[in-house]
């Protein structure tokens, strides 16, 4: 019960969050500029939205390809059609939670693949620490690609804030004393790890800690590392490719340019890891982002292309995610998938 109520107040905050940004944005809108809003709604190109979602999907079976691989680094040959289904169910349920799609897609496999989850979830977390280092490396590539452009930006809204917190963090004892816990801690280990190996739970955690951490040192081990590389590197293609094609159903930002949708893909991206889904805050933050000189998007234009692409990969998610939990199961119902690990 108590579980249920942090995860309704969780599931709550993120959504209070999300209605702030939009509230903030719209708070000072006249009615004119909300009918212009609604105007250019009503006068978009939903054919690109539509093939945006097509180059989402392919991002999708790229990834279910690329995690697959880490999979067979630690012993197992899962089904594409289960790895790829519990990917879009592992999305959809993000929606409600932060990482509660990681944990998903890991039970599922655990469920339909008999894949231990300490090593699928050890994997989800290699993909993810890789994820990250992959928009590192983009967002510094795309600061120096347009430093003009987003300079000012980027240190206004990322840099600044991102300084005044570290360097309060950094100052305070909640950070030397996390590292002293952290050294205590490990030494308490080393001295008694032969006693607590008698008990049953402390067992139980080392065996989720070996399996994790052969999940996560599975990049290491992929058996074709070049074919690794091109489904991440692919992967990201599409997500650009995605966001691209969407600027050609605005009349006002189909001529804006390939620079400016890698920027909206860049900073886009800042705003759903802030806020669960990015609800509210990612049309504000493309918004911002178009408003520079360079790009020349007035604030309107690009709030609606903001929510344009924020609705249309959200409502794909929702349904995508409905329908792979309708058919997992089915095409689960022979005897031979739900028995037998697909183990090397």
């Amino acid at each position: 019960m108590k579980k249920k109520l942090l995860d309704g107040v969780k599931l709550i905050v993120f959504l209070a969050i999300g209605i702030f940004f939009i509230w903030f944005f719209v708070k000072d809108l006249t009615e004119k500029e909300k009918e212009q809003i609604f105007e250019s709604f009503s006068h978009a190109k939903y054919l690109w939205l539509f093939v945006g979602l097509i180059f989402a999907l392919i991002s999708h079976i790229l990834r279910s390809l690329r995690w697959e691989m880490l999979l067979n680094t630690v012993g197992y040959k899962p089904k594409f059609k289960n790895t790829f289904l519990s990917l879009m169910i592992g999305y959809f349920a993000n929606l409600a939670l932060p990482r509660l799609g990681e944990i998903t897609r890991c039970g599922i496999l655990n469920k339909y693949e008999k894949i231990p989850f300490e090593k699928s979830f050890g994997t989800v977390v290699a993909e993810r620490a890789l994820d990250l280092l992959s928009f590192v490396v983009l967002f510094f590539l795309n600061l120096l690609i347009q430093y003009d452009a987003i300079s000012g930006y980027v240190n206004e809204k990322i840099y600044q804030p991102l300084s005044q917190k570290f360097e309060f963090v950094g100052k305070g004892y909640f950070f030397y004393g996390s590292i002293l816990l952290t050294i205590v801690f490990i030494v308490f280990l080393f001295v008694f790890h032969k006693k607590l190996l008698k008990y049953r739970i402390y067992q139980k955690i080392i065996k989720l800690f070996k399996g994790f951490w052969a999940g996560l040192i599975s990049i290491g081990k992929v058996k074709r590392p070049a074919l690794f590389v091109i489904y991440t590197i692919s992967i990201w293609a599409m997500y650009f490719l995605m966001t691209y094609v969407c600027f050609f159903s605005l009349a006002e930002t189909s001529e804006t340019g390939a620079a400016a949708a890698f920027s909206v893909l860049i900073m886009g991206t800042i705003g759903i890891m802030l806020v669960q889904g990015g609800i509210g805050i990612y049309p504000v933050i493309v918004a911002e982002t178009l408003s520079v000189p360079k790009y020349g998007v007035n604030n309107l234009t690009g709030f609606t292309l903001g929510w344009l692409i924020w609705i249309a990969q959200t409502a794909a998610i929702i349904l995508s995610g409905i329908i792979s939990l309708i058919l997992l199961p089915v095409l689960n119902n022979k005897k031979s998938d739900t028995t037998g690990n697909h183990q090397k």
